[in-house]
């Protein structure tokens, strides 16, 4: 019942957030930049040109996307006009981190997530694909790209593609104790799946928990958050689904534009941030978010 109130707006699309150094981070996807905001608001442009292109119609999902605190302080974040996920230095210089899996680019890296073993797990839609006008399909990739929407594990050098038969992997978590993987798809059916994950870093088991593709509203799965408890916060139709381990709905945050993804923040982890079409905001919960 709480209100949801905005604390920044302005953007085109709002993606992929993580805390750094005490300030939300997050992308503005067709907007082409990323930028942190504090929690009393003060907001900070931190990088042009964010996605590797120096501009296209903003109708494209061409920008960056998710980012994430690395071992050694840095930030990763996912290009999606430059087939890579880079690493940036605190004065925001880009370097290259991972772009190639058997020597063959990278489709739109999306969501990513630090695993509990030091493994980084991202997704590999094709969203730089994307075409507002003749819509998506695997035929409108270039050459040079993956054939498969991948979800990848990157350890110790080794970059290994775990599930390759999703056809839109995006949101992407694991359970508090890590020995569950979440993985929503987005297209061209509304699903969220979960994984047993085995010490060796592979994946078996894999369970529909959810399947909304016959809901009717505005939005599709796409970032995803787990609670203290173990549940899932999916963004979807019609706004922020809270499922349990089960695959139970245990309730559903309805928002007044599409979400693309959330952070959970605040001292005690009982504040989530949502990044919306247009704008972020906050919104107090009764339920701690599990730290990253």
């Amino acid at each position: 019942g709480a209100k949801i109130e905005r604390m920044a707006h302005g953007f085109v699309f709002t993606e992929g957030p993580t805390w750094h150094r005490g300030e939300l981070w997050f992308s503005d996807l067709r907007g082409n930049k990323v930028w942190s905001i504090t929690p009393a608001g003060k907001m900070t442009m931190r990088l042009d040109h964010a996605g590797g292109a120096d501009s296209f119609d903003t109708r494209y999902f061409r920008g960056s996307n998710a980012l994430v605190n690395a071992a050694d302080g840095t930030l990763l974040l996912a290009q999606h006009s430059a087939h890579r996920i880079v690493k940036l230095d605190d004065a925001m210089r880009v370097s290259s981190f991972l772009d190639k899996y058997n020597g063959v680019a990278l489709n739109s890296p999306n969501d990513m997530v630090y695993a509990a073993d030091g493994a980084l797990w991202f997704t590999d839609p094709p969203y730089f694909f994307n075409d507002p006008l003749k819509g998506m399909t695997d035929a409108t990739k270039v050459k040079g790209t993956q054939k498969t929407n991948n979800v990848y594990r990157f350890k110790d050098g080794k970059l290994t593609a775990v599930i390759t038969d999703l056809a839109r992997p995006n949101g992407i978590g694991f359970s508090p104790d890590g020995k569950t993987l979440y993985v929503s798809n987005t297209e061209p059916n509304s699903l969220l799946y979960k994984y047993d994950v085995k010490p060796d870093g592979t994946v078996s088991g894999k369970k529909l928990l959810a399947d909304w593709s016959k809901e009717k509203g505005d939005g599709v799965p796409d970032g995803l958050k787990i609670d203290s408890q173990g549940n899932i916060w999916c963004t979807g139709e019609g706004g922020i689904r809270i499922v349990s381990p089960t695959g139970k709905l245990l309730g559903q945050i309805v928002l007044p534009e599409v979400a693309a993804n959330l952070a959970f923040g605040g001292n005690d982890m009982k504040t989530v941030y949502i990044t919306a079409s247009t704008g972020v905001s906050p919104l107090p919960l009764l339920i701690a978010g599990e730290k990253p």
